[in-house]
């Protein structure tokens, strides 16, 4: 069966495309064939962050319309012919109901091992529509009590939703920083917090930050890099251990 993954956070800034981003491209270099669905209407940035930004045309909003057929709508990335991704609609107003994107994703499932979808921060409509379907959630915050409020309430949402198989990412993460900001005692208590299990940490990284936005691939010494290997790692099921 295929795994439909959304990736989801309570408030913007947490990092939640990088992260999508990141997962997608170490799937795809495993031998996965992957793609991801920038789910956030009139926000979207995952063309930029994969370089493919100057060679859009359609959209998911131009399917469903009739404008194009849905091969159209989906755009190669590289890491060997594995990645691929298909833009949310440039408009706000165009978003698609939950009925009509399980439609939209159900024509493209049979093709990938894994589909990751980019669902707009928050725990508005977009949200639900990018969850209505998937089979995981990744939940992303950043350790600081906004952040895991937020996560408190995607945690809601996707248990009213039927989506069980939820795991936590703690992204941007600086040992420095969260001793220096004492927010919390250890990272423990950020787990406890949110009430997911832990499936990742990624470390805060300027380099993948920069690289990311340049739409260019991090370098393999990357910090960032690393923890999203393990990260897609534990996806596949394989035993990881994590680090704290």
């Amino acid at each position: 069966m295929n795994k439909i993954i959304a990736v989801a956070s309570g408030k913007g800034g947490t990092g939640k495309s990088t992260i999508s981003v990141g997962i997608g491209r170490e799937l795809a270099n495993a031998g996965n064939k992957v793609l991801i669905i920038d789910c956030d209407s009139g926000m979207r940035g995952v063309d930029i962050m994969l370089g493919v930004s100057r060679n859009l045309v359609f959209d998911m909003a131009d399917v469903v319309s009739g404008e194009c057929e849905i091969e159209n709508s989906v755009y190669p990335c590289g890491c060997g012919g594995n990645l691929f991704m298909i833009p949310a609609p440039n408009d706000a107003d165009d978003e698609l109901s939950p009925n009509v994107f399980r439609r939209f994703l159900e024509a493209v499932a049979d093709v990938f091992d894994y589909i990751l979808i980019d669902s707009p921060a928050g725990v508005g409509s977009g949200l639900k529509t990018a969850v209505s379907i998937a089979d995981m959630a990744l939940v992303v915050c950043n350790p600081e009590p906004a952040s895991l409020r937020g996560c408190n309430n995607v945690r809601r949402i996707l248990l009213e939703n039927g989506i069980s198989n939820i795991r936590l990412i703690i992204n941007k993460f600086s040992e420095r920083s969260f001793i220096g900001m004492s927010f919390y005692p250890d990272l423990d208590a950020v787990i406890d917090e949110t009430g997911i299990q832990l499936i990742g940490i990624v470390p805060e990284d300027l380099r993948m930050a920069a690289s990311v936005q340049s739409g260019v691939l991090p370098e393999k010494s990357s910090l960032a890099k690393g923890a999203f290997e393990r990260i897609a790692m534990r996806i596949r099921g394989e035993k990881v251990m994590l680090p704290f």
